[in-house]
């Protein structure tokens, strides 16, 4: 079987990633959940995973360590699924956009740090993080116009839309105003099953973080 060891759903923006799409792809799993900002949080990782990060994914004896590389193993484990677009440059391009969140976007993180049970809006919206957001709509705009066909945007929901759902929780959190296609599309992924699962999860969570929910200054 498989266990997913993740941190709390409302900050966890990693964690969020894998777990919505095995939620999604409807692949079987245990969760594991480590709250962060805890005394032991490190502690509880380290007996895990060397690098000290959640989540990570067990799989028998093999141990996956980072968000993108869960969702290649799975892709790979469930190839009947089609976690990634079959299409061959709708498959390049969402491993781009997903490599591209993955290594980048470091203003949106650091000014506006997903919390699923706060808003501030309005809040965040330095020049890196205002940056961010003007190409993280340039990549919804040309994956939805190229191959989404206005549903996610890949057309069915994929693991590029895993991937970007955390987004998607803080441009709710903050109030980021959007272009009525991208807006619409925000609100399919918010709507999407595995996304309302893990929000409303987040929102039942009793565990808060004074790190956290302070905001942006």
């Amino acid at each position: 079987g498989l266990t997913l060891i993740i941190g709390n759903k409302n900050y966890s923006s990693w964690s969020m990633r894998p777990w919505v799409a095995m939620i999604a792809f409807g692949i079987p799993f245990e969760e594991n959940r480590i709250l962060l900002d805890r005394s032991d949080t490190a502690t509880r990782i380290a007996e895990i995973s060397a690098a000290g990060r959640v989540p990570v994914l067990l799989a028998g004896a093999i141990t996956i360590w980072d968000s993108l590389a869960i969702c290649e193993y799975l892709a790979e484990q469930f190839p009947d699924l089609h976690l990634w677009p079959q299409d061959v440059a709708a498959r390049a391009m969402a491993r781009s956009i997903c490599a591209e969140m993955h290594s980048g976007f470091g203003g949106l993180r650091s000014a506006m740090s997903m919390n699923i049970r706060m808003s501030f809006p309005g809040k965040g919206r330095t020049p890196d993080a205002q940056a961010d957001i003007g190409r993280i709509c340039e990549i919804w705009e040309e994956c939805l116009s190229r191959f989404g066909h206005h549903q996610f945007l890949f057309g069915p929901f994929s693991i590029a839309d895993a991937y970007y759902a955390p987004v998607v929780m803080r441009f709710r959190s903050y109030q980021v105003s959007l272009a009525p296609a991208l807006q619409a599309y925000a609100d399919r992924v918010a709507a999407h099953p595995a996304v309302t699962q893990w929000m409303r999860e987040a929102l039942d969570e009793p565990e808060r973080s004074a790190k956290y929910d302070a905001g942006p200054t």
